[in-house]
C-alpha cells in the first residue's frame, strides 16, 4: 500500500505547471536594472529640463523635499512635483497639489509661531523690558 499525498488528476496539473514555469523562465529576457549613480544622473536630467537648471537656487522657489537615488519630490508653493525613477530608467513624473496633511502641517506652524512670539511679548512686557 502506497501513500499519496496527490491524486493523479493534481500530480499532472503540478507537473505541467512547473514545465511551463520553466519554459516561461528560459524565454524571459534578463532585465538588468541600473545602478543608483545611472539612476541619479537620470533623474538629476529630468528635474533640470522639468524645472530648470537653477531650481535648486534658493530664489527659485522650489524646495527638495525628499529624495534618494530612484525618486525626488520637490515643492513650490502649492504644488509637488514628484519624481520616480524604475530600475530600467524610465522617468515617472506626477504634479499634484498639495494633500491635506501638508496644508495642516503648515498651518499649525503658523500657529506655533505665532503662539511663541506671543507668550515672548508678554513675558517681556510682565518683566518690564516693554
Amino acid at each position: 500500500m502506497t501513500d499519496t499525498s496527490q491524486t493523479k488528476p493534481e500530480a499532472e496539473a503540478a507537473a505541467i505547471a512547473a514545465a511551463e514555469s520553466e519554459a516561461a523562465a528560459e524565454t524571459a529576457p534578463a532585465v538588468e536594472p541600473i545602478d543608483p549613480a545611472q539612476a541619479r544622473a537620470i533623474l538629476d536630467a529630468a528635474m533640470d529640463d522639468l524645472l530648470g537648471d537653477d531650481w535648486q537656487a534658493e530664489d527659485s522657489g522650489w524646495q527638495l523635499v525628499t529624495g534618494h537615488d530612484y525618486m525626488a519630490r520637490v515643492t513650490k508653493g502649492g504644488i509637488n512635483v514628484d519624481f520616480y525613477v524604475d530600475l530600467l530608467g524610465e522617468v515617472t513624473i506626477e504634479k499634484r497639489h498639495l494633500n491635506p496633511a501638508q496644508t495642516s502641517g503648515r498651518l499649525l506652524a503658523w500657529i506655533i509661531l505665532l503662539l511663541a512670539l506671543g507668550i515672548a511679548f508678554l513675558m517681556a512686557r510682565a518683566v518690564g523690558w516693554l
